[in-house]
């Protein structure tokens, strides 16, 4: 996935996110539904990120940015702050 890709797909996980949002609040789903698919969201918006500041990484420092790969939600969300 190169750099436009990862933006569309953030992009589209945001509106998922507002989408589900909405569904809550007009009784389409209920909050359960939403607190789930929300985690799921969540998680694979942490590794698009993660993926986006790896490659951004890799050619700051002349490294080929294709290389980088997606990390495990599970390594991802276990990164200190």
């Amino acid at each position: 996935m190169d750099q436009e890709q990862i933006l569309a797909r953030i992009s589209s996980m945001v509106e998922d996110e507002r989408r589900l949002r909405d569904a809550l609040a007009s009784g389409e789903i209920d909050s359960t539904t939403e607190h789930e698919r929300l985690g799921e969201i969540e998680r694979e918006l942490d590794q698009c990120w993660d993926l986006l500041r790896r490659r951004r990484a890799k050619t700051e420092f002349g490294e080929n940015p294709d290389e980088a790969r997606v990390q495990p939600s599970s390594q991802v969300e276990g990164y200190l702050e």
